[in-house]
């Protein structure tokens, strides 16, 4: 056999059996996004995110978030959180900004985003952030399963940990419109169809239960969604008078069908760019 079938066969083994990945320099970034094939971690320079004080209508979510975000950065025991609810209400905008919140008040944190179809190698990052000295928030966002979806079993293993238990410098975090993460339907059919209902069910919706923080989003009133826009002029100094403002974003949200924080960010942009006022 010539060297370059040699060669050739390695390159392949590699592939199917790569070597373990060595921890990046966790103090470049505040920020890391996970990818696999090859599994790494990707350090983000500048995480795009609303301020804290701009998130209006969800002032109880934001103070238990940031307490127990606060606690778990200072060393002290924290609980993992699912942000659940309403879509567009700022589920993932809090996670953001409770993280940029906590490093303005000096404490080191780490975001590590890990997305759903990567959970099954999830076992694999936390073996890499096990053995930093760093303090990680692992980020999960629009977590939800569907039909035979066998991806909520890897997700206990950042929840329960198995023998190991999970990391001590680890908690995690997820949103998702579900409370159970599983569509409703699908829960009663297994209720209906499997030779022990209770069983088959408590399976599935038991895992919500392994989140200490539920923290429930639901949909803005008239008042609010007013509030989050002019809370965006003001920030980003687009002048604009209260009627026009009124106006325009109540015809804007009408035209939507919706009303959110989501809805209320689209307008203000859509201003933000008729008035030539740029938005970091």
């Amino acid at each position: 056999m010539d060297a370059d079938a040699i060669r050739r066969i390695a390159e392949a083994l590699e592939r199917m059996s790569p070597a373990p990945v060595k921890a990046p320099d966790f103090d470049s970034a505040d920020a890391f996004v996970w990818h696999i094939g090859p599994d790494r971690l990707e350090p983000v320079p500048r995480v795009k995110r609303v301020a804290l004080d701009l998130l209006v209508g969800v002032g109880r979510a934001r103070d238990t978030l940031l307490d127990n975000t606060l606690q778990f950065a200072r060393g002290l025991p924290a609980n993992n959180a699912l942000l659940w609810g309403a879509r567009g209400m700022g589920k993932s905008s809090l996670v953001k900004a409770v993280h940029a919140e906590v490093l303005a008040r000096g404490q080191a944190l780490k975001i590590v985003e890990l997305q759903r179809e990567d959970l099954p190698s999830v076992a694999r990052l936390l073996n890499l952030l096990r053995g930093s000295k760093h303090r990680f928030v692992l980020f999960c966002d629009d977590l939800s399963f569907s039909h035979d979806d066998q991806h909520y079993k890897s997700l206990k293993a950042v929840l329960d940990g198995g023998i190991e238990g999970r990391p001590e410098n680890v908690v995690l975090y997820a949103t998702s419109n579900r409370r159970h993460l599983m569509p409703r339907d699908m829960i009663e059919n297994e209720r209906s169809s499997a030779i022990n209902p209770s069983e088959a069910v408590e399976e599935k919706v038991s895992l919500s239960d392994r989140f200490g923080l539920w923290l429930g989003f639901h949909p803005c009133d008239q008042d609010e969604y007013l509030a989050m826009i002019r809370g965006y002029c003001d920030a980003h100094g687009v002048e604009i008078d209260d009627d026009t403002l009124w106006a325009e974003a109540i015809e804007w949200q009408a035209t939507r069908g919706a009303r959110s924080g989501r809805v209320a960010w689209q307008y203000f942009t859509d201003l933000a760019g008729r008035r030539g006022v740029t938005i970091d």
